[in-house]
């Protein structure tokens, strides 16, 4: 059980830090997530509609890099 929490820690430590990173870098500018090219707006005279296709993409590529190459690491 030990290393259970010790897995957890680092794991909301790692999620804390991209997290974090993810927010300063999209307030400061350097990380255009939410508005990317092929991202669906629509505006009409009394309505929005926002669908961010290809940030979703983005976020699922690098999600499976990072989940494959720790899964890597492991062996």
């Amino acid at each position: 059980m030990d290393s259970l929490g010790k897995t957890i820690m680092c794991l909301g430590a790692f999620l804390f830090l991209a997290g974090g990173s993810i927010w300063l870098g999209a307030r400061i500018g350097w990380l255009p997530l939410g508005r990317l090219p092929g991202d669906v707006v629509v505006h009409r005279s009394s309505f929005s509609f926002y669908f961010p296709i290809v940030t979703c993409l983005v976020l699922s590529v690098v999600g499976s890099l990072i989940l494959w190459l720790l899964g890597a690491l492991r062996r």
